[in-house]
């Protein structure tokens, strides 16, 4: 439930951006946001709560932590602390993520965080910097999520369910939790 609020108020703090972003490009001549980097801040802010605080927390961390317990007929995931741990890496990476964006001018590199914009030259101060350490702790939280949910969907099947007669959900999350291990680190 908490990775679902969570993800919630991200989402809802993507789409404040969002909003910002259409009402900018509504009306070409009248300038909504006057600096033009900061334009620039609010689309990647945007990308990165959207993909990282949103969409990832609520659809691996939210959904599988409700619907694995009931595929597999436990009462909850194989190690619950690193399920906790794994949350609370969450709010601590959306703290940082807002915070690079009030730290000097912003980052506004893009959700890539492509060299160019990203180098020292572009963006002399801490708030690139900021910005990838609230990415290496939401990326650390995926990879404890992942690791919970590789683990459980192994040690724990269901006796009459085994391989190929599992949930297509299971499954999923399966191969989610593969390719989060294999590319996060």
């Amino acid at each position: 439930t908490l990775y679902l609020l969570s993800g919630m108020w991200a989402g809802m703090m993507g789409l404040s951006f969002s909003l910002l972003i259409r009402l900018h490009l509504s009306h070409p001549g009248n300038l909504l946001i006057k600096n033009e980097w900061f334009y620039n801040v609010v689309v990647t802010t945007h990308a990165l709560l959207m993909i990282f605080f949103a969409v990832m927390p609520g659809l691996i961390g939210g959904f599988g932590n409700w619907l694995i317990p009931l595929c597999i007929g436990g009462c909850d995931l194989i190690f619950p602390r690193l399920n906790n741990l794994s949350y609370w890496l969450s709010p601590n990476a959306l703290y940082l993520l807002v915070h690079s964006v009030m730290t000097e001018k912003g980052a506004g590199t893009g959700w890539t965080l492509y060299p160019p914009l990203s180098s020292v030259e572009y963006h002399s101060g801490p708030c690139v910097d900021v910005l990838i350490t609230s990415l290496h702790l939401i990326g650390l939280s995926s990879l404890v999520g992942a690791m919970n949910i590789a683990c459980t969907n192994k040690n724990m099947p269901v006796v009459n369910m085994k391989g190929e007669k599992s949930e297509l959900y299971l499954w999923g999350l399966n191969i989610t939790s593969g390719l989060l291990i294999v590319s996060v680190p």
